[in-house]
């Protein structure tokens, strides 16, 4: 008897949930970094800095809803990340004798996830609505196309990872 992968156990369901998992465990991920470390503490910005400059303790109270509001987003993000990852893992294939999940698949899964989260964020806060900018200032456009780049690499190498993943969890026929 061989060693069984993802390709052989059958459990397509399984691998779904556990790539969607990662990939929503990712967004998670993603905004809590942000809100986090951009957001509380570096201070750079707020959700809606741009919408309500803190100048006035009403403007810092409403940013600081919004703030909460988006971590609610990040936590749900990365509860049901980790619902779907659970389920597939601890009821799913692995429980199969000699069942090899790839690691790469994982970390390919989490960085789509973070990667998705800057590039939409960016465009659409950043650079659509202009409701917040990464760092605001003089050099703000930079700031704002370099969480861009950092977002694009992360999806990118992502992508790449899952890929190899993928392909080292299949068995070759035969």
């Amino acid at each position: 008897m061989g060693e069984l992968t993802i390709a052989n156990t059958g459990e397509h369901g399984g691998r779904r949930r556990v790539v969607w998992g990662t990939v929503i465990l990712g967004l998670g991920i993603g905004g809590f970094f942000d809100g986090i470390v951009l957001h509380q503490v570096l201070q750079w910005h707020h959700m809606l800095t741009d919408v309500e400059p803190l100048t006035s303790m009403s403007n810092f109270e409403f940013n600081t809803l919004w703030d909460g509001l988006f971590h609610v987003f990040a936590y749900v993000c990365t509860l049901v990340g980790i619902a779907l990852v659970g389920i597939a893992l601890v009821w799913g294939a692995d429980r199969l004798p000699g069942f090899r999940w790839p690691t790469k698949l994982l970390l390919g899964g989490l960085l789509i996830g973070w990667g998705t989260f800057n590039v939409v964020e960016g465009i659409v806060d950043h650079h659509v609505l202009q409701i917040h900018h990464v760092r605001s200032g003089p050099n703000q456009l930079w700031w704002d196309l370099g969480f861009l780049a950092w977002g694009a690499v992360m999806l990118v190498g992502g992508l790449v990872l899952m890929r190899a993943g993928d392909r080292n969890g299949r068995r070759p026929a035969g």
